[in-house]
């Protein structure tokens, strides 16, 4: 066996091993496994006036705070061990976090997995020569990126602030939105070497223990060795892995979060990303934006039937073009076919071939607009749509309407108020003008009908997707196409939580519920 099979079979013993008696074997074991990376700064002491007793202080370098290291623990350490110099050295453990350590949180590590694990999260360890016990003391560094205005999901009225990459302040900030001790946080550790905190938030007496205890099955069954975005949970819990739609539904606005929970849903936090995961997620939250709730109900529910009009159009519009001019001509008035042919004379392409060439070209500059610097991605935008489009018709490669069609596309496609779905309407749209251009309205219809027993068969932890569509419930409609002012929003949707469905209804916990 060569010395690289020797050191790859030893690591692991050397991760999940006790700690030892001796200060020195401890020091050497975690130097080897962190490859004597020069980041870990390693101070050895020796406190005590009548017994020396030789500790050994350690922490990552950026990860730990400095100013507490300082103050509440290297002179709480030389302070009072000088004032008590007959303290026993198997006492010093004890001793320490009751007198000394003057930091929030302080617990025992009995092995190098439990002080891996505080290290590499900014606390600082502290091991004593002659125990088999150190100390993790709680100096997580507080650097992080400032709370900000959602980039995402922009809003006119409504709360400007949005979730960061780290995860207590995320917690904190839907905490500050729902002041309910029933507000539950499960966490988890995932990645076997990311070792990324995941936060289980959900709101006890509402949410549906079943979906609750689903979450965090499969939670558990993942097996990976790092998570580096909150994508990665999403990718592993959905129900339906190959649809194109999503069953998980995310945010970074905090009270968009907020306003879930109290429907009973769950909330999936993930640390290093500001984009929190909802399920079980239902196709019509896909369509729905925070301030639809932040304005008058007449209006909201005009603005509602404008996007869902929009959102259709986005999906259709080229199909429809190719299916009405290839097939259907009859359904045009004369004028305006004469028009449309007209200015088709001098195309050397079917329509379908048409709309093919500007639909990819517009998803080339959608996609430059976006991975260019933000100081050229809309000049690039401008210059593609203005330059290249008038070109185009100017050389009689695509027609002037056939721009219009793509252009009214593009705009209705950023109706959209959630991504994820934006970008499975931009697949489905070419495989609807394949139909379209081979079988006309014939093909257009059978496709969305294809579309819609999709997703009328996809399910989100249990829940119809299309739910309350497909199963039809009377009672939700209130907040779907339309929405109703808010003292007539005073039930739950009934699939999701179904205990507690009453909103502003006092709950037991587990102790009461409704039956359905």
């Amino acid at each position: 066996m060569t010395d690289l099979e020797n050191q790859n079979t030893s690591q692991p013993n050397s991760k999940n091993a006790p700690l030892c008696a001796s200060l020195s074997e401890n020091i050497k074991t975690l130097k080897n496994t962190l490859g004597n990376s020069n980041d870990i700064i390693l101070r050895e002491l020796l406190i005590g006036k009548l017994r020396k007793q030789r500790i050994a202080i350690i922490h990552i370098d950026g990860l730990a705070n400095e100013t507490i290291l300082n103050d509440s623990i290297l002179e709480s350490l030389t302070l009072h061990l000088t004032e008590n110099p007959k303290i026993m050295s198997n006492e010093m453990n004890q001793y320490l976090k009751d007198y000394c350590l003057t930091v929030s949180d302080v617990k025992d590590i009995v092995d190098f997995t439990a002080l891996y694990n505080a290290l590499l999260n900014g606390d600082t360890i502290i091991l004593f020569d002659g125990l088999t016990k150190g100390i993790a003391a709680s100096t997580k560094s507080a650097k992080d990126r400032a709370i900000s205005e959602p980039t995402t999901e922009s809003v006119i009225r409504g709360p400007q602030e949005a979730f960061t990459e780290t995860l207590r302040t995320n917690t904190a900030l839907i905490r500050r939105k729902i002041k309910s001790p029933n507000l539950w946080i499960k966490s988890r550790v995932i990645g076997q070497e990311t070792q990324t905190d995941i936060a289980i938030m959900y709101i006890n007496g509402i949410a549906n223990d079943k979906i609750v205890q689903e979450v965090l099955d499969r939670l558990d069954r993942i097996e990976i060795d790092g998570i580096l975005e909150s994508n990665y949970i999403e990718e592993m819990i959905r129900d339906s892995k190959f649809s194109i739609f999503p069953t998980v539904y995310n945010s970074e606005r905090p009270d968009v979060i907020a306003g879930e929970l109290l429907e009973g849903r769950i909330a999936i936090l993930v640390d290093g990303t500001p984009f929190v995961l909802i399920v079980p997620a239902l196709f019509i939250s896909f369509l729905q934006t925070a301030e639809d709730y932040y304005h008058n109900a007449i209006i909201s529910s005009f603005i509602r039937l404008i996007r869902f009009f929009g959102i259709s159009l986005s999906l259709v519009a080229p199909s429809l073009y190719v299916a009405i001019t290839t097939f259907h001509q009859e359904m045009l008035p004369t004028p305006l076919l004469i028009s449309i042919y007209s200015q088709r004379e001098g195309v050397p392409f079917p329509a379908f071939v048409e709309a093919l060439i500007m639909e990819i070209a517009f998803e080339i500059l959608r996609e430059a607009g976006i991975r260019m610097p933000r100081m050229i991605g809309p000049a690039v935008s401008i210059v593609g749509t203005l330059i290249v489009g008038q070109a185009a018709v100017e050389a009689g490669i695509v027609s002037a309407v056939m721009v219009i069609i793509v252009a009214l596309t593009a705009i209705c496609s950023f109706l959209f108020p959630a991504y994820g779905l934006s970008n499975a309407v931009r697949v489905l749209r070419f495989p609807l003008m394949i139909l379209s251009g081979m079988f006309g309205l014939v093909g257009l219809m059978v496709g969305i009908m294809l579309i819609i027993l999709h997703l009328c068969s996809l399910r989100s932890f249990g829940v119809p997707y299309m739910s309350p569509f497909a199963p039809l419930i009377v009672k939700d409609q209130k907040d779907t196409l339309i929405l109703l002012p808010r003292n007539l929003l005073l039930t739950r949707p009934r699939l999701i939580s179904q205990k507690n469905n009453v909103r502003g209804k006092k709950h037991l916990g587990n102790t009461k519920r409704n039956v359905h």
